[in-house]
């Protein structure tokens, strides 16, 4: 296995991880913000307020070793993605600093506050969003090269449907994944009522997610055709994405296994992301760049696989030990702790 393949797999498997643990972040936000205008903040916001509080400071550690890693594997991508990112990835910091505001004024400051909870309920639809813009570029089509390095062309992505579809998957897959988390969640803290709730908002968005994962292959199909047919060379792949899913919906419109529906949607997404992954390599912007273009030299390449093959064994076992002490401790879920 070359370096680049290695080097591809460990950062599209950090990738994968950001994309769980931030959409049930993310998620939780809208409908804590959500619950207030409705007005059952009463049955929704201790629940959520008690997954939030340990995991804030974490949900963005596996994005960081993304980015560092796709500079330090495939320096290249810094000259192509720097200039045509800079108002994209500006809007998603000060996204994510608008979040960590929240996190701070919520747990040192004025508690509740609805001002900082719409804030922080509304980026989590606009930063998923304002992410996947990465995914739309990368398929080409909207990026030329010029005499003063590459140009991103913002009214050829902007009208086209590729960009909408991947955007709509990004916000539906974001409520969708919460909404299934933090039913079992909620089960698990035993607030039935809560559960109730959410079990309602995960059936709802379910749908939607499957929908518009389609319609993103249908889009594919005629802005990238080289990729389209390398996706349809997958298809078991997303076939047995789709059996998890509905697996996962049954045991939550039986109202049974909440925790089994979870593992089978992080199951269903592992593998319609890693088919995606497949079906793209080895182009990292297509067409002007492919992972044996960009790639650095072997001693950098050995070093930086080591360095995130030791980061991933340090982070899981950080990860198990805070949903162990924390997020499923008995006394802590239930809101004894």
């Amino acid at each position: 296995m070359s370096y680049e393949l290695i080097g591809m797999v460990v950062l599209w498997t950090f990738l994968f991880g950001y994309v769980i643990v931030a959409s049930v972040d993310f998620g939780a936000g809208f409908f804590n913000a959500y619950s207030l205008i409705t007005g059952k903040q009463h049955i929704l916001t201790k629940v959520i307020q008690r997954y939030l509080s340990p995991v804030w400071e974490v949900t963005n550690v596996f994005l960081v070793f993304f980015f560092v890693g796709i500079i330090g594997f495939f320096p290249s991508t810094a000259y192509y993605y720097g200039s045509i990112l800079l108002i994209p990835v500006s809007i998603s910091i000060i996204l994510l600093a608008i979040r960590g505001s929240y996190y701070a004024f919520e747990t040192y400051g004025n508690k509740g506050h609805r001002g900082y909870a719409f804030m922080y309920g509304a980026t989590g639809l606009i930063l998923p969003a304002s992410l996947s813009v990465v995914l739309t570029i990368s398929e080409g089509g909207f990026v030329e090269m010029t005499d003063n390095g590459p140009f991103l062309d913002y009214w050829a992505l902007f009208s086209s449907p590729l960009t909408w579809s991947i955007v709509v998957l990004s916000v539906t897959a974001v409520l969708y994944i919460s909404a299934v988390f933090l039913t079992w969640y909620a089960n698990r803290a035993g607030d039935f009522e809560a559960t109730k709730v959410l079990r309602r908002y995960a059936l709802i968005w379910a749908l939607p997610t499957i929908v518009t994962a389609g319609g993103i292959v249908y889009e594919l199909r005629s802005h990238n055709p080289e990729h389209f047919e390398s996706l349809m060379n997958l298809w078991w792949m997303f076939a047995i994405s789709i059996v998890f899913f509905l697996f996962s919906v049954w045991f939550i419109w039986k109202k049974k296994n909440y925790g089994v529906a979870f593992i089978l949607l992080i199951g269903q997404f592992a593998f319609a992301f890693y088919a995606y992954g497949i079906s793209k390599y080895p182009y990292l912007l297509y067409p002007h760049l492919t992972v044996h273009d960009g790639v650095t030299n072997d001693a950098m390449a050995i070093s930086l696989i080591v360095a995130f093959v030791a980061g991933l064994l340090l982070l899981i076992p950080s990860l198990y030990l805070l949903m162990r002490l924390f997020l499923f401790d008995d006394k802590y879920v239930s809101g004894k702790k």
